[in-house]
């Protein structure tokens, strides 16, 4: 017996299923499957609302130290997180001279946005997304809202942020 034939005698020992067999799936296991699956990712969708709903998004509160002025070039930018929050954020020194803060997340579905110098856009890279610099508002694409925004001042060479007028009144 070569070592070839002894190869497949034992393979078919261990795996007993013939090759036609292992490519039919009844209608009744795939509808099983596309049940399961389908149940799944409703009760995952029903627990990311409930917890949107339930869990309200960090409040910004107080004054929060970001860095020094001439640590940020003209047309750059500052990613940083507050003290005590998770939420992701970008200072973006304008070429006009104005310092902007957004949340850095899109609001179509959370993915990184990022400032491109020189157009006054925030660019979000996963679905084509755009927002002005100067107020977040959206441009193009398919985000539903504008990126929220924190005021930006000024104590000296510093830059504090706090949480935008109009956010603190949103209901």
């Amino acid at each position: 017996m070569s070592k070839e034939d002894n190869l497949n005698k034992n393979w078919k020992k261990d795996f007993p299923i013939l090759k036609q067999q292992a490519t039919n799936v009844s209608r009744r296991d795939f509808a099983k499957f596309l049940t399961l699956v389908s149940g799944g990712l409703m009760v995952g969708s029903g627990l990311v609302a409930a917890k949107a709903y339930l869990l309200p998004k960090e409040e910004v509160e107080g004054e929060h130290f970001v860095c020094k002025k001439d640590e940020v070039p003209l047309g750059g930018t500052r990613a940083f997180v507050i003290e005590g929050s998770t939420i992701p954020y970008i200072l973006i020194h304008l070429e006009s001279g104005d310092f902007k803060a957004y949340e850095q997340k899109c609001t179509h579905l959370s993915c990184s946005v990022f400032y491109k110098p020189g157009t006054g856009i925030i660019h979000c890279p996963c679905h084509e997304g755009s927002f002005d610099a100067k107020t977040g508002d959206v441009l193009g694409g398919p985000p539903p809202r504008a990126l929220p925004s924190l005021e930006v001042f000024f104590k000296e060479n510093d830059i504090y942020v706090k949480a935008s007028q109009h956010e603190e009144h949103a209901v």
